[in-house]
């Protein structure tokens, strides 16, 4: 090993490290994440718009704030895209009938929580936590040459669990999200006929978090 390669091993160690640090209150986190995204309140309406899936990759960020080393509040928001097509059912055991009209569904989601942290002073500490917050939603499809779009704002409730892996200045976690959007769809299309009145779902991601 050069002198140089063993260098740059060191600053990446010392650089996850971070000194070893411990959890202290107030202490100050901001993460980046990324996985999956199921509409698991939706899966039907999900499945026969999108070809068989249920949902897809999604991708956001959050930050945190920790109180008495193990109380934190927190906000965040995620991205989910997936394009589809309109399609018909004649009734909630029929086969789905593809229209050939191209159909795009967006949801972002912005929320706050307030949780607790298991075991603050370990490398390995868990956490649960609950949520409100606003999803923005987006329906676009073509039809013909000539785009509709409905866009609307939807009250969300979310509770979370996860694990953070570290204790210095570079972590890596894990979590898994349940969300409830109600009344975000049923009133018309496939969703009213298989009775699928909510777009909330479950996601789980990895998180890259730094702690300043």
């Amino acid at each position: 090993m050069t002198r140089a390669t063993l260098a740059t091993v060191v600053v990446v160690v010392l650089a996850f490290l971070g000194g070893e640090r411990r959890a202290a209150a107030g202490e100050f986190g901001l993460s980046l994440e990324g996985g999956y995204f199921g509409l698991t309140n939706a899966s039907k309406s999900a499945k026969a718009v999108f070809d068989g899936a249920s949902g897809g990759a999604t991708g956001g960020g959050s930050i945190r704030y920790v109180f008495l080393r193990s109380l934190f509040v927190g906000a965040g928001a995620h991205y989910f895209e997936r394009k589809g097509e309109r399609v018909f059912v004649a009734d909630a055991s029929g086969t789905p009938f593809r229209l050939g009209h191209p159909l795009t569904l967006r949801e972002v989601p912005v929320y706050g929580m307030v949780g607790w942290r298991f075991y603050p002073g370990s490398r390995l500490v868990p956490y649960i936590g609950v949520g409100a917050g606003k999803t923005s939603i987006l329906e676009k499809s073509v039809v013909g040459d000539i785009e509709e779009s409905q866009k609307q704002s939807k009250a969300t409730y979310l509770a979370v669990g996860g694990v953070e892996w570290g204790r210095g200045i570079l972590r890596v976690g894990a979590e898994l999200m349940l969300s409830s959007i109600p009344d975000s769809i049923g009133v018309a299309g496939v969703s009213k006929i298989y009775g699928e009145k909510n777009l909330g779902g479950m996601s789980i991601v990895g998180k890259i978090v730094v702690v300043p």
